[in-house]
């Protein structure tokens, strides 16, 4: 019995069965954890949905951005639909309502306190300890999942607010919490969320800081998984583990078993030019 995280899929529907063969994966016996950005980009992301969906308790996944922009173009596809989108296979299929209503249940945050582990897509504001990451994933998903969900949708887009208050409320509080668990990747060193840097940490930019390493960060106590960033790669410090290898770009697939930190991966084709999303 192991529970193993998976980083991001983006519609890598092969790839993600090669890594299931290898790392021996028993669907009677074993738990998945998923990262996020189950879909787009890649060309399976309906077969993904319908395998991630088919396992039912034993597979746990939490929202991603292109996970969350999936669900806008099923609710207005003109408005919403991108160019490099390759979503419309979901959209066409004829069991997309019942699949994408499954989607839309799913938690922005998970937290099993026997592995002690914490998963988001992306990241948690500096600001945040446990307790409100919590709280606050709880109220983006009850509106996910409630009678204003296309409100919701049409509301989430933009960069602002980009920083952490109580006082937050309505669009607001719901858009900035969105943008952490979905797309945070940088910092400034007052906690401030800055989503114009999306590249590798470090070099001559001292303006931004890695989320994880911002002085004072309130949830450094609780290990933290999350995906989103494959720029940043395979990463083991600060408390966090980072698993968004690039499969999409020519990287690797990571599997992460929680219970003993191994690491299985999978070399993958590009199928996508290098990028960043």
């Amino acid at each position: 019995m192991a529970t193993y995280a998976i980083g991001d899929i983006q519609g890598c529907y092969d790839q993600l069965q090669q890594l299931l063969d290898k790392i021996g994966f028993d669907p009677a016996r074993d738990t998945l954890w998923f990262a996020g950005d189950l879909v787009n980009r890649g060309p399976q992301s309906l077969e993904v949905l319908r395998f991630v969906k088919s396992l039912g308790e034993r597979a746990i996944t939490v929202l991603g951005n292109h996970d969350l922009h999936l669900l806008a173009v099923w609710q207005d596809k003109h408005h919403h639909f991108k160019s490099n989108d390759t979503l419309l296979p979901v959209i066409r299929a004829a069991d997309r309502d019942e699949l994408l209503e499954w989607l839309r249940r799913r938690p922005l945050l998970h937290y099993d306190a026997g592995l002690d582990y914490l998963l988001v897509h992306a990241g948690l504001p500096p600001q945040w300890d446990t307790e409100t990451a919590m709280r606050c994933a709880r109220e983006v998903e009850t509106t996910l999942r409630g009678e204003q969900f296309r409100d919701f949708l049409e509301n989430m887009y933009g960069n602002k607010p980009k920083r952490w208050s109580e006082q937050l409320g309505g669009w607001d509080r719901l858009r900035f919490a969105v943008n952490c668990f979905t797309r945070l990747r940088f910092c400034t060193a007052e906690g401030e969320l800055d989503f114009h840097h999306k590249g590798k940490p470090g070099g001559d930019d001292t303006e931004v800081l890695p989320w994880f390493k911002v002085p004072g960060r309130r949830n450094r106590g609780q290990r933290i998984l999350f995906g989103h960033w494959s720029t940043l790669g395979l990463y083991a410090d600060d408390n966090v583990r980072a698993i968004d290898t690039g499969c999409l770009w020519g990287g690797a697939l990571t599997a992460l078993r929680l219970d003993d930190d191994s690491v299985t991966q999978l070399a993958c084709p590009a199928i996508c030019a290098p990028g960043i999303d």
